[in-house]
């Protein structure tokens, strides 16, 4: 079985990863090689991705974009990760690395979503393309991720010169549905219209349900799809409901009718996202931590990136705990995007304080540290919690050799994510050997299993969960100072969890793609 596997991330690749679609582009391609299968992974180039030895062309596709022709080259691009049976091709284009090269993601002002939905949309076309010609073999079924890749369904489904494709399945996932791609139909460059001149379409299987004159590129997938797949199985019950942000529930965003008919036709299922385990659980010593700490912090000085009023806090917090001989345990550690998906809960308010700040109080003797960047605003209030919570360290940045480090240094993860399409931070802790608090909600609660592995917490309500979430804390710290042995056998369980992609892999083959 050939597969190929159209993504705007490969984290396989230097660089090609942004979030959580990253990995899965790097390690689900090598479980179906395992399994026996054929993939091929194809993506922009970004202007950095076929920029090496590593890489060469193999072909040139011409194709009809905005009423005129446009030239596209294709590389086959070897990966450090490489293994028999995988083929990683990248697609470039001047468009694709206009803000620089290795950017990604573009928030350009020019309207949500318009650069990279304009980039995306070539890059369809291209792919539409290199299938149609048989630059790769043929495939037996066509794998699309996210709202980035879905104009190709529309351009299978509509476009008569990419009829041939319509001969074989094409699945779509879901690995964030609270971003959609939504653009005009007409009336600008980024526009669907703009994009394919006379192309026929059905305007009620693509049109945004709140914005009559748009196209919703996530509804486009879900429609068009002969499946439709989420990264867990939670999560695929939950987006059958609608959302209330008011009360701490995500669920269809909008997407839930269409997603109920594709239930009812059978062709909505989840899947759990794997997670590799080669390597035993390994706990972190502070000495090294502090270090990765220090050079991580003077890099983003030095490169003046991200927050550099958290910067200079973070050094005397740091400084401050190593003449301490470092922070009161336990240690909390959270490691992910500063977004409202991951961090909502934390900042809203009981009462005058913050659940943030409860948490820290209630916290104390004990400390938190905490990794990542994103929503400026976000950065702004745990640079302030930190300047007035001495337990509290915030790093406003990201760094890969840190990050693993953390993962095996705190005594509990905190990942209390309003909604979690699958997660991989969870499983990252978990498998060193640490158990973590989440909010019970899509992967999170098919992987940690409250007193068993971790602790969970839910709620009724927006107040329900900031309750829930202390009392959950409480508990675990009942444990960690009051009963080391029953603490003991939680972190032995949550080191001895597994999620393999070779247990997912075998339900993707027969489930998702069919094969029997």
């Amino acid at each position: 079985m050939h597969v190929v596997q159209v993504a705007a991330e490969n984290d396989a690749l230097p660089n090609g990863k942004v979030g959580g679609l990253g990995d899965v582009i790097r390690d689900l391609p090598l479980g179906l090689a395992r399994a026996g299968c054929s993939v091929s992974v194809i993506t922009p180039g970004y202007g950095s991705f076929a920029t090496g030895t590593n890489a060469h062309q193999l072909a040139t596709v011409s194709v009809r974009f905005c009423g005129i022709r446009e030239q596209l080259t294709v590389f086959a691009v070897k990966a450090p990760s490489d293994i028999s049976g995988v083929n990683h091709l990248v697609l470039e284009h001047p468009l694709f690395s206009a803000a620089g090269a290795g950017r990604i993601y573009i928030d350009d002002g020019a309207g949500p979503f318009a650069t990279d939905a304009h980039k995306f949309a070539l890059f369809c076309v291209a792919v539409a393309e290199v299938l149609k010609n048989e630059i790769i073999p043929p495939f037996d079924v066509l794998h699309c991720h996210d709202w980035h890749a879905a104009t190709l369904l529309l351009l299978r489904a509509f476009d008569p010169a990419y009829a041939r494709l319509r001969q074989k399945d094409a699945v779509y996932t879901i690995h964030n549905l609270s971003l959609q791609g939504v653009r005009p139909l007409r009336g600008v460059q980024s526009a669907l219209e703009s994009w394919f001149p006379g192309l026929s379409y059905n305007y009620q299987a693509i049109a945004d349900p709140f914005h009559a004159d748009c196209i919703n590129l996530m509804r486009t997938g879900i429609n068009l799809a002969d499946r439709v797949h989420t990264v867990s199985p939670t999560y695929a019950r939950e987006i059958l409901r609608p959302s209330n942000w008011t009360e701490g529930r995500v669920g269809g965003e909008g997407l839930e009718h269409d997603l109920q008919r594709a239930d009812r036709e059978g062709r909505l299922l989840g899947i759990l996202n794997g997670c590799e385990y080669d390597r035993p659980p390994n706990r972190t010593a502070a000495r090294t931590v502090w270090e990765l700490i220090e050079e991580s912090l003077d890099r983003w000085v030095t490169a003046e990136k991200g927050n550099q009023q958290a910067h200079y806090f973070a050094l005397r917090r740091l400084n401050q705990w190593r003449n301490q001989q470092g922070p009161e345990r336990p240690s909390l550690v959270s490691i992910g995007r500063l977004t409202s998906q991951k961090l909502y809960l934390m900042v809203q308010n009981m009462g005058d304080s913050s659940t943030m700040e409860l948490l820290l109080n209630r916290l104390n003797p004990g400390s938190f540290i905490m990794l990542g960047s994103g929503d400026p605003a976000y950065s702004q209030f745990f640079t302030r919690i930190m300047q007035q919570h001495d337990n509290f360290l915030y790093l406003d940045g990201y760094a890969e050799e840190l990050s693993a480090a953390l993962y095996g240094f705190g005594d509990l993860f905190v990942m209390p994510s309003i909604y979690e399409p699958c997660g991989i931070s969870q499983m990252l802790a978990m498998r060193a050997g640490v158990p973590c608090l989440v909010h019970g909600v899509g992967g999170l609660k098919d992987t940690v299993i409250d007193g068993k592995n971790g602790f969970t917490f839910g709620g009724e309500s927006l107040t329900d969960k900031q309750y829930n979430l202390l009392i959950a804390l409480q508990r675990a710290m009942t444990l960690y100072r009051g009963q080391p042995e029953a603490w003991n056998d939680i972190v032995k369980a949550a080191a001895a969890a597994r999620f393999t992609w070779d247990k997912s892999i075998t339900q993707y083959l027969t489930r998702l793609y069919r094969l029997r």
